[in-house]
């Protein structure tokens, strides 16, 4: 039995404000109990983000990596328009990916800490 892991990865975790909304609750009867989900709203979104890493040492140092993240979103509150989480973590991957080719990504983007969704993407 082997002691290596299966997959080596690191993570950072940051939250940021922002105002989004669902129109389709608006209009879709079977959303009628979340109708007002239809009309821009906020949330704090909560950030995870895993990335793999090649060894122990950190060839991605976590708090480098966090502020390189947190600097794509510049100041102030997120206008994400009608974005989901899934949209938000898939924009996120598009600019991760760019800058570290080849890697696995995990991305859990929540509303309020609460609900939300986790996509991965295989390396």
């Amino acid at each position: 039995m082997s002691t290596e892991p299966t997959s080596r990865m690191i993570y950072v975790t940051f939250q940021r404000e922002g105002i989004h909304a669902y129109p389709a609750a608006a209009t879709e009867p079977a959303l009628a109990d979340v109708a007002f989900l239809g009309a821009p709203h906020r949330h704090m979104f909560h950030f995870k983000v895993g990335i793999s890493v090649v060894h122990n040492d950190r060839d991605i140092e976590f708090i480098q990596f966090k502020r390189w993240i947190e600097g794509l979103y510049g100041t102030g509150t997120l206008e994400l328009n009608y974005k989901s989480c899934e949209m938000i973590s898939e924009d996120l991957y598009a600019q991760i990916s760019a800058r570290y080719p080849g890697r696995t990504v995990s991305i859990d983007v929540s509303e309020d800490g609460e609900n939300g969704a986790w996509l991965m993407w295989k390396a």
